[in-house]
């Protein structure tokens, strides 16, 4: 799609009489940006405001030239308010129903009020709406938020999740009265949509493919950047307004995937999780986290053979996330790592449920002895609430899952009444709230239901999604390059001449980034060549966060690896002492950490998951994570000498660790043979059969 020639911003006012002559804050500021600076505007009316952008509008159509219009308030409500009053969910509906009732003088002098007090009347319960002048509020429409109740609707939507300072769209009065702003700038939007037709569509409840495109916009989104911005003695308002248009007109083509996302029923902020790009960070991305030190896997001095967990201590110490962070849908965001921790949008339940299929009714209501009740006509079922209030001593069938309605506080078990002639009877006894969920019971609104830097389960986006999140911020998926070294491989299935193996390491090594949610990176088989190895390490830190190598990581003629890394200035060679393992050759390549992994397969597992495993999920975003392990009878005797851990293929029978028959990190087989390891400490130990021992599943690596 063609760029927008223009970017127009406005920040909008629901004063209810014109704003001071002279320009000020809290009025309506409009930014036009055309390349180069903005040229901002000062209006005293809404209606003058409107009549401005008419005539832009009008002008930049004329003349061919794309338009995007940015205004400052919701463009949507909560799930469920449009079905509430229109009887569908789409916005566009809701627009047209506000637009009917909404009167908006020249003067600013409305009724957004009434309008609010005459919608509140019509649903459930207290509210949504609340807030006004003395003289406007009363029991229908709350002077507080917090003497609304039962109206069924979220307080926020699923974007304003995302920014601690948004105000609800409910609130009407004082500071940050964003509600009232709705409601008298959506039936502006409409006369806009009935003006030019198809000519202007709406995101993100439109495709944004018309020459003129309107969107929500927050300049509070790139609040540092404007402060770094604004010149000296500007209104904030419009230093604000200026800076964003100017940011928006400069995103380019990346506008139109911006257009693009969020919520189809709620709306969405043009921005929203984009603000490095939007703010001039020159990848159009958030910022990138900073580079690891040159000496990141630098050990003490004086160190020579290296115990596991002052390498482990170490690795932890200098690494910290390499991934860019991003956003994701919650239904595509399984196995990714959560960049910020997540709030729920609302609670789940979002309101009062029978937990049954029965009968409700208000428990102080009922007669003394074995009740008779008189049914009310209809039910309220999942999805299908009942709007009216039971009276006191009736009752109205109830479904499992159904909204409780008004007047009922308890529900009884089908099974435990009889029903005939219009009425209920059941034994008395019964306790106040039986049968009932509380709205929130589970989760409340607000709450933190998921911390960052965890690793998202099936479970946790049916809990996300539960409660109203549609899209989280995330890290992108580690990128990890992997490739084998040695003349003497050969690609699995081909011939294997004398001398030859097969290359076993890359399939293993791939297979268990994959596993861990992680991007592999076949970088393939490279000769003992340092020209070859030169250019696949430098095709790998361009592609990969993080390079893992096999192979080479020692000091002998044909370990180009540690070479390499040697030459270029960023390189230890970990002398660790554990077995099998003992050399890691750990070093920086153009900026990409390098783990070189000894080339013997079962060496080059107990690595990968001792040490790349904690390290790469540090890398991705998830933190250091630590095998959990158990200790078990041993089904197994050993003498071990003192000086370095061991690590022991194994697995659990008849409540035993048993280990394989050999030791030998050549037996290829013991790996396939294995369900963990049994760990054993580093000094010297006897083990007998029924000793316990430290034993370590597979699936506390998450293999």
């Amino acid at each position: 799609m063609r760029l927008f020639d223009t970017v127009l911003v406005v920040d909008w006012s629901a004063r209810a009489a014109p704003s001071p002559a002279k320009p000020g804050a809290d009025a309506i500021w409009t930014a036009a940006a055309r390349g180069g600076a903005a040229e901002c505007s000062y209006h005293r009316t809404r209606a003058g405001a409107m009549q401005a952008i008419d005539a832009l509008l009008e002008e930049e159509l004329a003349a061919g030239r794309r338009v995007l219009a940015g205004f400052d308030f919701p463009f949507g409500y909560p799930r469920g308010f449009a079905r509430a009053l229109t009887g569908t969910d789409d916005p566009l509906a809701l627009w047209a129903e506000l637009a009917a009732r909404i009167v908006d003088g020249a003067d600013n002098a409305n009724n957004r009020f009434d309008v609010a007090r005459a919608i509140n009347a019509a649903l459930p319960g207290i509210g949504p709406f609340w807030g006004g002048p003395e003289d406007q509020t009363d029991a229908t429409l709350p002077a507080k938020g917090s003497l609304r109740e039962a109206h069924g609707l979220p307080e926020r939507r699923a974007c304003e999740m995302h920014l601690p300072g948004a105000q609800s769209c409910w609130k009407l009065y004082t500071t940050g009265s964003v509600g009232s702003q709705a409601l008298l700038g959506i039936p502006r939007l409409q006369a806009l949509r009935e003006r030019f037709g198809a000519a202007l569509s709406v995101a993100p409840f439109e495709a944004p493919d018309t020459p003129i495109v309107l969107a929500e916009v927050y300049p509070s989104l790139l609040a540092p950047h404007v402060a770094a911005q604004q010149e000296p003695g500007e209104i904030k308002d419009r230093a604000q307004v200026r800076v964003l248009a100017e940011a928006l007109h400069g995103a380019g083509d990346a506008l139109d995937a911006m257009l693009r996302e969020g919520d189809a029923e709620e709306g969405w902020i043009l921005g929203l999780g984009h603000e490095a790009r939007l703010a001039g960070d020159d990848a159009g991305m958030p910022p990138a986290p900073p580079p690891l030190r040159d000496d990141c896997f630098a050990m003490p001095a004086g160190v020579d053979w290296t115990p596991v967990d002052d390498a482990l201590a170490a690795l932890r110490a200098g690494l910290h996330p390499v991934a860019r962070i991003t956003r994701c849908k919650v239904a595509d965001a399984a196995g990714r790592v959560l960049a910020e921790g997540v709030a729920a949008a609302r609670a789940n339940p979002p309101t009062a449920n029978s937990a049954i299929d029965g009968y409700g009714f208000a428990h102080d209501s009922l007669p003394p002895g074995d009740p008779v009740l008189p049914l009310v006509a209809g039910r309220a079922a999942a999805g299908a609430p009942y709007g009216g209030t039971v009276p006191p001593g009736h009752a109205i069938r109830i479904l499992t899952g159904a909204a409780i309605p008004g007047g009922v506080d308890t529900v009884i078990l089908e099974e435990d009444t009889r029903r005939g002639a219009g009425q209920i009877a059941f034994r008395g006894g019964i306790k106040p709230r039986a049968n009932t969920r509380k709205a929130g019971e589970d989760v409340t609104e607000g709450a933190e239901i998921l911390p960052r830097g965890r690793v998202l389960t099936p479970a946790d986006l049916a809990l996300m999604a539960a409660t109203g999140l549609g899209e989280v911020a995330v890290f992108e998926r580690l990128r990890v390059a992997v490739l084998s070294t040695g003349d003497e491989l050969v690609e699995a299935g081909g011939t294997a001449g004398t001398g030859q193996i097969f290359d076993a390491n890359r399939p293993m090594l791939l297979a268990l980034l994959r596993g861990w949610g992680m991007e592999a990176i076949d970088i393939g088989r490279i000769p003992d060549d340092r020209g070859a190895l030169r250019a696949a390490l430098d095709d790998a830190s361009a592609r990969a966060n993080v390079v893992l190598t096999s192979g080479g990581a020692s000091a002998g003629d044909e370990d180009h690896v540690s070479a390499l890394l040697r030459e270029a200035g960023a390189m230890q060679q970990w002398r660790i002492a554990l077995k099998p393992g003992r050399p890691l050759a750990l070093g920086l390549w153009q900026g990409a950490p390098v783990f070189g992994l000894p080339g013997n397969p079962v060496a080059a597992l107990v690595c990968t998951l001792i040490f790349a495993r904690p390290a790469l999920g540090l890398l991705a975003g998830a933190g250091w994570q630590v095998p959990q392990g158990f200790d078990v009878p041993a089904a197994f005797g050993k003498s071990k000498k003192a000086g370095r851990r061991e690590y022991l293929r194994a697995r659990i029978q008849d409540g035993r660790a048993e280990v394989f028959a050999s030791e030998g990190s050549g037996r290829i087989s013991g790996l396939s043979w294995a369900e963990g390891l049994v760990e054993l400490p580093d000094g010297a130990a006897t083990i007998r059969p029924g000793d316990p021992v430290r034993y370590l599943p597979f699936g506390s690596f998450t293999l």
